[in-house]
């Protein structure tokens, strides 16, 4: 097996005024953040002064399905920019950061996000990033002529595929092939230039893509599901997994069958980071941090409370109290179902109302809680680290930008000191800063057919 860094990967996950679900009511967040250009240059420039791997953006191409009541009452994806379009302004206001972006393989077109982000890889000088998702709010379907969400495995073998034709459109150019002669009036290589001709069971696209290869060769993909397909799908495809477990003994076993499934595919297991989201409540004290967290609960108004814990269920909570437990209810919804199963998990095994189940997921959409003095989640975070539960994390900042802000002034510089994070920046890519490999072409030392080519007009 090859070797491991001994350095931990951290990101940043920006969610406009913060993860917690009643962030935008609280004095540390910018109210506005999700229209607010400014607020998100401001906090791309403290990330990269912090040293962050990257930036990291969620998107959902609707908004949440809920009661008007709790949908009125809370920030999340009802009013925010979408993704691509602002990293693609943020890649000018910074310069070693990566950036990373979601966007569906359910509702789009594989030319599209090939074209998309090889253009932010250009324009970021190597820093983009894909993550790749299959649409976990059922919602989405109805944007796109659909009348329901598409079955949770069928998304997931749609993916495999479109992640195929995507990595195949970004080969569609040798690294080499625009050799800019003006004497001898050749704008580039005819034998550098290459058509996918993909006709699949999903996807149809002929290529080749109308920008060069990207700078990293592909940008680096993400992918966030933690379900058997999402796995798979991750093993297949991914160099860097958004994990979710919620313990350290589930995500040894989640990151152990990640890496193991690499092999069938030809892949070496430092070719994927696993970076389970992390939602870090950090004080100078213990007392200080539970008090940062109970402020924010206190906010929380509980209408939005159930509805936030029926989403990450894909349940209608409507006609539960707070301080029920959750009901015996199968999903009504095709919903992410990786996340779903860690908060049944949860609530199951401490006997959790719902509640007390939005108060501790409350700031953290499901992923990983640590709470404590700047030592106590600095220890945990080694420990998972040196545990091989992940290669790293990805903050999810309570408040944006007072949280975030915290973490890096109290915690960032205790990781550094361990020699657990990176002080400054080594590369001038995303690769670079996560010590991937970047990948040959498929088209490398293969000849073209120029006959061929020319036959197809060329």
């Amino acid at each position: 097996m090859p070797a491991r860094s001994d350095r931990m990967h951290v990101g940043v996950f920006f969610k406009n005024t913060g993860h917690h679900i009643a962030a935008w009511r609280h004095s540390g967040s910018q109210h506005d953040a999700g229209i607010n250009i400014q607020h998100y240059v401001e906090c791309a420039q403290a990330s990269e002064r912090a040293g962050m791997d990257f930036l990291f953006f969620a998107d959902s191409a609707a908004v949440r399905e809920a009661d008007i009541e709790p949908l009125s009452r809370s920030s999340q994806y009802t009013a925010y920019f979408e993704p691509t379009t602002l990293l693609s302004a943020l890649a000018m206001m910074t310069k070693h950061i990566g950036l990373v972006a979601t966007q569906t393989s359910s509702y789009n077109e594989p030319y599209n996000i090939a074209r998309r982000f090889a253009s932010l890889d250009h324009l970021s000088g190597g820093r983009a990033g894909w993550n790749c998702v299959t649409s976990g709010n059922h919602a989405e379907a109805y944007n796109f002529g659909r009348d329901e969400h598409y079955e949770h495995d069928e998304r997931y073998r749609m993916a495999h595929e479109f992640v195929d034709v995507v990595k195949g459109l970004w080969d569609s150019w040798d690294d080499d092939a625009f050799i800019y002669d003006r004497d001898g009036g050749r704008f580039f290589r005819p034998d550098g230039l290459h058509r996918l001709n993909h006709e699949g069971k999903y996807f149809k696209s002929r290529g080749p893509l109308n920008i060069p290869r990207a700078p990293q060769g592909y940008p680096v993909i993400f992918q966030a599901g933690i379900s058997d397909a999402g796995k798979e799908l991750a093993a297949a495809t991914a160099e860097g997994v958004f994990s979710g477990e919620l313990t350290i003994e589930g995500s040894q076993k989640h990151y152990a069958d990640i890496k193991s499934r690499m092999a069938k595919y030809g892949r070496a297991t430092n070719e994927l980071k696993v970076l389970p989201g992390l939602t870090a409540i950090v004080g100078k004290t213990r007392a200080e941090a539970l008090d940062m967290e109970r402020e924010l609960a206190e906010l929380i108004h509980p209408v939005v409370g159930r509805e936030y814990i029926g989403t990450l269920l894909g349940l209608d909570l409507g006609d539960c109290d707070v301080d029920d437990h959750l009901p015996d209810r199968q999903s009504k919804t095709r919903s992410n179902a990786g996340i779903a199963m860690s908060v049944k998990a949860l609530a199951a095994r401490e006997n959790l109302t719902i509640r007390q189940l939005y108060e501790r997921l409350a700031g953290s959409h499901g992923k990983l809680t640590m709470r404590g003095s700047v030592m106590e989640v600095a220890d945990e975070m080694q420990s998972w680290f040196k545990g091989h539960a992940c290669d790293g994390f990805i903050f999810q900042p309570m408040t944006m930008p007072g949280d975030m802000n915290n973490i890096y002034a109290l915690l960032v510089p205790e990781l550094q000191n361990r020699g657990l994070i990176r002080v400054g920046y080594d590369g001038t890519t995303l690769r670079d800063n996560l010590e991937l490999k970047r990948p040959p072409s498929r088209y490398l030392g293969k000849p073209a057919d120029i006959r061929e080519m020319a036959k197809q007009g060329y």
